[in-house]
């Protein structure tokens, strides 16, 4: 506990520095405590740095790119920011809330370095192609790969489905072991076999290989890349049924079933019980803060990429409407914080992930499996709080809709 003090302090040191909000300073000084505990060896090594700072992926490009673009660039060049919401069901299991707020659905990897205009290869198989991971490593070349991340034994999951893709940079080899570059500040050390397995259980991009080939052959397309930001946000996306779930059409569904009292898809029938409550919530704020987003739903990092280019007005829109989302994203995780020592479980979970990774797979497991009890154990706000929170996270949410409306016109 007092180890969880003194970095508190150091996040409120860094906030009041550089006025950013608790979450993005909170990942700025995890990144900075971790890299801090550790020392990478560069035998093997296509690279030096690792570990992510505010968003997964772009901080991968940057590190496989030798660490010489701005984050933020990276990031608005893949797309920056964007919206999906759905919620899935499936039987004998509560609802899986899932929002995407960076950009989406254009793969990551490939648009940021299409952007960067850095030629690269793309290969995918039947099964792991060892021969050629390690002759691009040999030739000082990282690979990109999309796994399944409960596959990975740092992150200390239960193996799921395989049907998210999580991407990974291999950046070296010493034999049939490989090292991979994923959140923490040293690459992980992981066997061919353990890694194959990971690699092969993401059936849909089976093997995928995405390999830089060369320097950039011209200037980043900012233009090109702002204008796919806008026209998703705006919509359409898919040109399908499922548009009415993306941009500003997917944040108004999620509005208005956070207020919808009497369908089975509205949050209260959805949402009620005591699982099914806390599972939602929680996901809440996982899916803004966490997870296939940066910080206040990638907002912040994607108005300093629109600062990079002059487009001020439109940054600082699009930072207003991020402290909606953090304040959604807050609002969820007060209201798991009655589940007792919930909150300290998550944080303690981040930082041994980012810090330890596969030498703490039990740990983090335990910590996740107490999380969990805690929530059956607690029971679900009554139906009066139930609706005074989803209102009060419906009006924020129509709030930074309007804010990223205006924005999306002056751009």
């Amino acid at each position: 506990m007092t180890e969880q003090r003194g970095f508190k302090k150091l996040v409120r040191e860094r906030m009041a520095r550089t006025g950013e909000s608790y979450t993005t300073a909170r990942r700025h000084a995890l990144a900075k405590a971790a890299r801090a505990q550790v020392s990478v060896r560069g035998d093997g090594l296509v690279y030096a740095e690792f570990g992510t700072d505010q968003h997964h992926e772009a901080s991968l490009i940057r590190h496989a790119l030798g660490s010489v673009h701005d984050e933020a660039l990276v990031a608005g060049l893949a797309g920056g920011v964007g919206f999906m919401y759905f919620v899935f069901e499936y039987q004998n299991l509560p609802p899986l809330l899932t929002i995407v707020a960076q950009h989406h659905p254009e793969p990551w990897v490939q648009t940021a370095l299409d952007r960067l205009r850095v030629p690269y290869d793309v290969q995918h198989s039947g099964k792991p192609q060892w021969a050629k991971l390690r002759k691009a490593l040999d030739a000082g070349r990282p690979v990109f790969c999309a796994v399944d991340k409960s596959r990975l034994p740092w992150h200390g999951m239960e193996p799921g489905f395989g049907s998210d893709a999580y991407t990974v940079v291999v950046a070296g080899h010493d034999g049939d072991t490989f090292c991979v570059d994923d959140e923490a500040a040293a690459p992980h050390a992981i066997a061919a076999e353990e890694f194959g397995a990971a690699w092969s259980a993401y059936k849909k991009g089976r093997h995928q290989m995405i390999v830089p080939t060369g320097p950039a052959t011209g200037v980043p397309d900012v233009d090109g890349a702002i204008a796919a930001t806008v026209g998703h946000l705006a919509g359409p996306v898919l040109g399908n049924k499922f548009d009415v779930n993306f941009g500003f059409s997917g944040m108004g569904k999620l509005a208005a079933q956070l207020r919808d009292t009497r369908t089975k898809t509205g949050w209260e029938r959805r949402f009620g019980g005591p699982v099914p409550f806390f599972h939602g919530v929680r996901r809440l704020y996982e899916c803004l803060e966490m997870e296939y987003t940066a910080p206040g739903a990638t907002r912040p990092l994607y108005a300093d990429f629109l600062d990079l280019f002059g487009r001020s007005d439109a940054a600082a829109l699009f930072r207003e409407s991020a402290r909606g989302w953090e304040r959604v994203a807050s609002l969820a995780l007060e209201t798991v914080s009655g589940l007792g020592a919930y909150t300290e479980i998550c944080e303690r979970r981040m930082q041994v992930i980012m810090a330890r990774g596969e030498e703490a797979r039990e740990e983090i497991r335990a910590l996740g499996a107490r999380a969990d009890a805690l929530a059956e154990e607690y029971g679900a706000p009554d139906a009066e709080q139930r609706r005074d929170l989803f209102d009060e996270l419906a009006g924020i949410v129509e709030a930074s809709t309007a804010l990223e409306r205006q924005a999306v016109e002056l751009l």
